[in-house]
């Protein structure tokens, strides 16, 4: 009894811990006060200045178009790499140096990656005039590192469906792209719209490669609501947080309630 008791109120402190600031953002949202910590009454004033702020609404916009463009590579991408990993013999050797590749862009701390990209597209346009700074180069970016969290997602799907499906496909005249498009991608759904959601919200909270690889045309939120910080946060800066929290929240749940439907 004692145990589970400690169990749970460690669970809670967990949760508070992570639930909490973000309650204090919302919070805060809704205070009268510009400037201090102290409640100066409730208003929807700093939603209403939100929407007419233009430089928060391009980088809203452009963070919303980067996640979209770099979540369809990323998914498309994945998922033949999955498909690939797990339906194609590579050999034991060959599997393991495919995996333990694929599971370097998920390690890789996003410092070591994001200055990697930056010498790959310094090196593109040098030699073809490609990847200026700004939002192709940050879609590549995002999409590096999104395209082994969507294959992994998609592997543990196909790891769960039985391989008699091939040979059932082969037995019945199927050929590879019907089989394809008819039996494995719709069992795959629910993976794919669960690696796509993990994608998109990655990208849409990355700072990191968006710093490397942003133009003066291209910023993001994460990119604007950083240089608030320096400056000092103001309450548009904790709106438009709430805002991006609440999306990723119905967002997740959607997806979830999906995948439990698919599935």
């Amino acid at each position: 009894m004692r145990l589970h008791w400690l169990t749970s109120a460690v669970a809670l402190g967990a949760l508070a811990f992570l639930y909490l600031p973000m309650l204090a953002v919302a919070l805060f949202s809704f205070n009268r006060t510009r400037h201090g910590l102290g409640w100066g009454g409730f208003t929807w004033d700093w939603y209403l200045r939100l929407f007419q702020n233009p430089a928060l609404l391009e980088a809203a916009q452009n963070t919303l178009v980067l996640a979209l463009l770099s979540t369809l590579v990323a998914t498309v991408l994945g998922t033949l790499l999955a498909l690939g990993l797990e339906r194609h013999p590579f050999g034991p050797r060959g599997r393991a140096l495919l995996e333990t590749t694929l599971y370097l862009p998920v390690v890789t701390p996003d410092l070591i990656l994001a200055a990697a990209l930056v010498v790959a597209f310094g090196f593109l346009r040098q030699a073809f005039s490609l990847f200026e700074p700004g939002l192709p180069a940050m879609v590549v970016g995002h999409a590096t590192f999104q395209v082994g969290f969507v294959a992994l997602v998609v592997m543990s799907r196909l790891k769960s469906l039985p391989r008699e499906l091939d040979e059932a496909a082969r037995d019945l005249y199927a050929t590879y792209s019907l089989y394809l498009r008819r039996v494995l991608l719709p069992l795959l759904t629910p993976g794919i719209v669960a690696g796509a959601m993990l994608a998109f919200t990655l990208s849409l909270d990355d700072f990191v490669i968006s710093f490397f690889t942003a133009g003066p045309t291209s910023q993001t939120l994460p990119l604007v609501i950083y240089a608030s910080a320096r400056r000092g946060i103001t309450p548009e800066i904790h709106a438009v947080s709430t805002l991006l929290f609440l999306f990723t929240v119905v967002l997740v749940l959607s997806a979830e309630r999906f995948t439990r439907r698919s599935a």
